[in-house]
């Protein structure tokens, strides 16, 4: 279960001019953390704004009650949040998301993400290599972009960086490298997080080649628990159509099982 608890900013570090990692001292929401969860924090000490921030996970060390998250500071929540300092606590609820990223039937998995959405795939890469063979694909759209390249690195059997412009490593979208690949790898599961051009062509490559694939949704949330019903999406049972939350039964989802 979810817990409303107060976390303390440990350390904050510039990663990009616009994006900011942040170490915090959470025991009780780091050893429940499963990958692919978020956490909802509230930004300002006021009213406004009035609603919480859905921030990924990006990494966990449960040894010591540590739990890392990164932003993009775009909005006015962001912003409010970027000028928290360092020993001050954080007002947050989480973990939240009862869909996780599921690799226990697996031996061989790609990770594929773009741009900021690589965030919370780093957590589930540092897992899975302890047992698992993992290629991880990252795309971005030019080199003053790039992020979490040594990181990445350092969590995965071999590691593809592409740039749409070519400026960077190698030339053109991450998801071509990932379906050339795909023969000779053996891939067992794919594992998808980023902008919906991409995951759509993720689903797409999953209904193709009959590969076990679940991706990450990102979805406006109102209150991250489930009760607005601000986040649905429409989900395809045996039987029926129906829908269901990204904040609740998600962010991850079966590809084959959602449409978007």
């Amino acid at each position: 279960m979810p817990i409303n608890t107060k976390i303390k900013l440990l350390k904050k570090q510039a990663l990009k001019p616009d994006i900011i990692k942040y170490t915090c001292l959470a025991p009780e929401i780091a050893n429940k953390t499963k990958p692919g969860q978020f956490i909802e924090i509230k930004v300002s000490k006021n009213i406004e704004p009035f609603l919480r921030r859905p921030i990924s996970i990006h990494n966990v060390d449960k040894e010591n009650n540590i739990i890392e998250f990164i932003i993009q500071v775009k909005g006015k929540g962001t912003t409010l949040l970027s000028e928290i300092k360092e020993g001050e606590m954080i007002d947050v609820i989480g973990p939240l998301g009862e869909g996780t990223f599921d690799i226990k039937q697996c031996k061989n998995i790609a990770i594929i993400g773009g741009g900021i959405g690589i965030f919370p795939l780093f957590e589930l890469a540092k897992i899975a290599k302890k047992d698992l063979n993992v290629y991880t694909y990252l795309g971005f759209r030019n080199k003053d972009l790039v992020i979490l390249e040594d990181e990445f690195n350092n969590v995965s059997t071999n590691l593809t960086i592409t740039t749409d412009d070519g400026t960077y490593a190698k030339s053109g979208y991450a998801i071509d490298y990932l379906e050339k690949d795909l023969k000779g790898l053996n891939i067992d599961g794919i594992f998808a997080c980023g902008p919906l051009p991409l995951l759509k062509k993720v689903k797409e490559l999953a209904e193709k080649t009959n590969i076990y694939t679940q991706i990450s949704l990102e979805e406006k949330m109102g209150c991250g628990i489930g009760v607005c019903l601000g986040c649905a999406v429409k989900y395809k049972t045996e039987t029926e159509d129906t829908f269901v939350r990204v904040c609740k039964e998600g962010p991850v989802f079966n590809a084959k099982d959602v449409e978007i």
